[in-house]
């Protein structure tokens, strides 16, 4: 038991097939998350502490 296709589809079957996979692929489709708006929270946190990527830190002072 399976499909079989007897004959080829006409050209507006076959636009009305390729419109029904669109619209199927848009309805089912995953949403992405809202873009960021503003700075990151780690450059946030950052400037509230008022951390300096040319400050020193821990023993050693890494260069």
């Amino acid at each position: 038991m399976g499909l079989a296709i007897r004959r080829t589809a006409t050209e507006a079957e076959a636009a009305a097939i390729a419109a029904a996979v669109q619209q199927f692929t848009v309805d089912t489709a995953v949403s992405q998350s809202p873009a960021e708006t503003g700075p990151s929270p780690w450059l946030q946190t950052a400037l509230l502490e008022g951390v300096s990527a040319k400050e020193s830190f821990g023993p050693g002072n890494p260069t």
